[in-house]
């Protein structure tokens, strides 16, 4: 199972930029509110995407979705892992999460 990563400790890494931050919903979902900085990798892309999304393989990252029923965040960092990453960890409570504890989203599509 992939490490866990808390609500607080994850709003200290990204304010420090410490953090490569995964959103494993994609699509109209990150379109319409994502965690700051987060970018779209879905499980479906990863071995396509990945090297190129997260070229440092030591890097840390860390996984999220919806919720702690939604599966799309651990799929996304087994497949990270597999690939050789070795510094993945999963927000399990996901955005839902974070939008209830008042914390700031972004939205749009990611641009580069």
């Amino acid at each position: 199972m992939t490490t866990l990563i808390d609500r607080e400790q994850l709003h200290t890494e990204i304010k420090a930029g410490v953090v490569t931050v995964v959103d494993a919903l994609g699509g109209y979902y990150y379109a319409k509110q994502h965690l700051p900085g987060a970018i779209p990798l879905v499980e479906n892309d990863v071995a396509e995407l990945a090297g190129s999304l997260l070229p440092e393989r030591a890097a840390p990252i860390v996984t999220y979705c919806s919720n702690p029923a939604c599966p799309n965040s651990q799929r996304v960092a087994d497949k990270l892992i597999a690939l050789g990453y070795t510094n993945v960890r999963k927000y399990r409570e996901g955005i839902e999460d974070w939008v209830a504890a008042g914390l700031p989203t972004e939205s749009g599509q990611l641009t580069g």
